[in-house]
């Protein structure tokens, strides 16, 4: 049995290692399959027109109230400032829009989704002002992606759950960052411009597009390397040995 858990080991990490991380979109609800231009991209989601995986359609909607993308209600706690809803829109364009994800797209078994992103790094500066814009709102749930009640078919906050300040129900801005949407980013220390962390903001020139490419190279550079190694000592008899 070992022997041939070495070998699909040896299989599974050959095609890892040729994994196209660059210029993909998450198999999500609405998600276009791959890629492409959309001139008409709407509002906060202009920046990724010249390579988008969402729609006009899908763009308009990010920017909407409780809109038919997941029928998500931003006012759970009462109306969200401004300052803090436009952080909210730059995620969803941002997770809807952006071909330059691969390099954290994970499966789930889900019905509304077949891939989900996992521990997007973040840039300080995007997650600080994130948090701090959000700072004086209000909400009852720490992780948005579940636990909500959905009598009414839009969220609503469960019974026992009230009502506080974004800063009481994150203590940090990496609170914030990483537990709203079950991991989906991490926190990190690095700034814009780097070249190491994802910039939910940008004008002009997409500069994610070199980060997922130094995390891409990261991937493949591993997986690439675990399969020369196997294929170095399946001869030796080691793993037969098992």
């Amino acid at each position: 049995m070992l022997r041939w858990l070495a070998l699909l080991t040896c299989i599974s990490l050959l095609y890892a290692a040729n994994t196209n991380y660059m210029d993909v979109c998450i198999d999500g609800k609405h998600h276009k399959t791959e890629p492409g231009k959309e001139d008409a991209l709407h509002g906060q989601c202009t920046p990724w027109k010249e390579k988008a995986c969402c729609s006009q359609n899908t763009s308009e909607a990010a920017h909407d109230d409780t809109s038919y993308l997941y029928n998500f209600n931003w006012d759970h706690c009462g109306i969200m400032s401004k300052e803090c809803k436009e952080h909210f829109i730059q995620d969803t364009c941002f997770y809807e829009c952006s071909p330059n994800l691969g390099p954290w797209i994970q499966e789930v078994n889900q019905t509304w989704r077949r891939e989900r992103i996992l521990d997007v790094p973040l840039c300080k500066e995007d997650c600080e002002k994130w948090y701090n814009d959000c700072s004086l709102d209000f909400t009852c749930m720490d992780n948005w992606h579940s636990g909500w009640n959905w009598t009414s078919k839009v969220n609503q906050c469960p019974r026992g759950k009230s009502c506080q300040k974004f800063t009481e129900v994150f203590p940090t801005a990496k609170d914030l960052c990483e537990k709203l949407w079950s991991n989906s980013y991490k926190y990190t220390e690095d700034k814009r411009g780097s070249g190491l962390c994802m910039q939910m903001w940008f004008e002009g020139d997409n500069p994610n597009v070199k980060v997922a490419k130094y995390y891409a190279d990261l991937l493949n550079s591993a997986e690439s390397l675990c399969l020369h190694l196997l294929v170095l000592l399946l001869p030796l008899g080691i793993f037969w040995t098992l």
